[in-house]
């Protein structure tokens, strides 16, 4: 927890998996943690007035009463917070933002990301942090690299959204026709416009490298024609081919926010195909005994022991159980005894519960779309460090 509290927007260089590590070790008892995610993709004014809505519906249950009792600054600062969003004074380019207040526990945190959230209001003893936890597995730090005969624009994409743009410009002579007894000049001439080319290609396909070897770029689009894109693919080394997930067509008269949001389509559906990828894998291993566990009290015993590297739960998964104030063991069931130590015990939800141990303890979580798989497993599966 924090001392002093904060009030603050992430900046676009600060690492927001590094804060969700963070929050992910917040807990308040007296009173909760209130958090909110908004869609601020707005299509039009009936969207921001559907958000608008449901934000005073919310503040409205929550002053009356509905559910856990929460303080009154921390939801009037919900409350400014989304009307200064709502009415765009503030992070207009953001499609989803998340919002976590707590005043005794020092917490008052703005986030935004590039993938809109579906509107939720959470009030809990600790942040709800499935949803982001999602958005940022989803999102993973990319590059899209637009390339033609002449120029090239590199364009970071980070959780939060599109980065500062990179323009390059090559000084490639122009081709003129020539004709009649000019031709073998002609000739010559298009073989130093080749040349020409090729350090054009070497200089944009250098200054990608560094790039993405220097800002831990996971994932790379090129955009592009497919002859450029074939001649830039020709200068990169393995190591970055590896990280090119595909490409798409674009050409130089388009607006970069376009291709953008070309390139990003097309890295959500291969990261959800991936993620269902992975899924198979790790049900694989489980059923070999191997690094893996699928169903849910082995899932939840492995997560207790922090032995969780990657936890996989399914869209939707909900499962009340409760966890030890002792040992820490998160079980199934309600009881206020833990079944382990004999300790007291609380009611959690144990969706929520295993996201947020596993991300306080340095491993991942992926929120994984309807998958026939994981549902006959019970919903859950994790992948572990050691075997237990």
């Amino acid at each position: 927890m924090r001392d002093a509290l904060l009030e603050q927007t992430m900046e676009p260089d600060m690492e927001l998996k590094a804060r969700l590590a963070e929050l992910a070790r917040v807990k308040s008892t007296a009173p909760p943690v209130v958090s909110v995610y908004l869609n601020t993709r707005w299509e039009d004014e009936h969207q921001r007035d559907r958000v608008r809505l449901f934000l005073k519906n919310e503040l409205r249950r929550a002053r009356q009463g509905a559910g856990p009792p929460c303080a009154e600054p921390d939801l009037e600062w919900i409350e400014a917070q989304g009307e200064a969003l709502v009415s765009q004074e503030r992070l207009q380019g953001a499609r989803g933002v998340a919002m976590f207040a707590c005043g005794t526990a020092g917490l008052r945190e703005v986030l935004h990301v590039r993938v809109p959230f579906e509107n939720a209001f959470v009030v809990a003893e600790a942040p709800h942090l499935a949803p982001l936890t999602e958005a940022l597995e989803e999102a993973p730090p990319s590059l899209v690299v637009f390339v033609d005969g002449e120029s090239a624009r590199l364009v970071p994409l980070t959780a939060e959204g599109a980065g500062e743009e990179i323009r390059l410009e090559s000084d490639v002579p122009g081709h003129h026709r020539r004709g009649g007894w000019a031709q073998l000049a002609q000739s010559r001439y298009q073989r130093h416009i080749q040349d020409h080319r090729g350090r054009h290609f070497e200089a944009a396909a250098q200054s990608l490298i560094a790039l993405a070897d220097g800002n831990g770029v996971e994932r790379i689009v090129v955009a592009g024609e497919p002859r450029n894109i074939t001649a830039l693919r020709q200068h990169l080394p393995p190591r970055i081919l590896d990280r090119v997930a595909g490409t798409v067509s674009a050409a130089r008269r388009e607006a970069t926010a376009a291709i953008v949001g070309r390139a990003a389509e097309l890295l959500a559906h291969l990261e959800k195909a991936a993620v269902g990828a992975a899924v198979d894998a790790a049900l694989t291993e489980a059923a070999k005994g191997g690094r893996a566990v699928a169903g849910v009290r082995p899932t939840l015993e492995a997560v207790s022991r922090g032995a969780v590297r990657r936890l996989y739960l399914l869209k939707g998964f909900r499962e009340q159980g409760r966890a030890c104030a002792g040992c820490g063991a998160l079980g199934r069931g309600a009881g206020a005894v833990c079944s382990g130590c004999g300790g007291p015990a609380a009611d959690v939800e144990l969706g929520a519960a295993c996201v947020d141990r596993v991300i306080a303890a340095g491993g991942g979580a992926d929120m994984v779309e309807p998958h026939e798989a994981l549902a006959r497993a019970g919903g859950v599966a994790a992948l572990l460090r050691y075997p237990l």
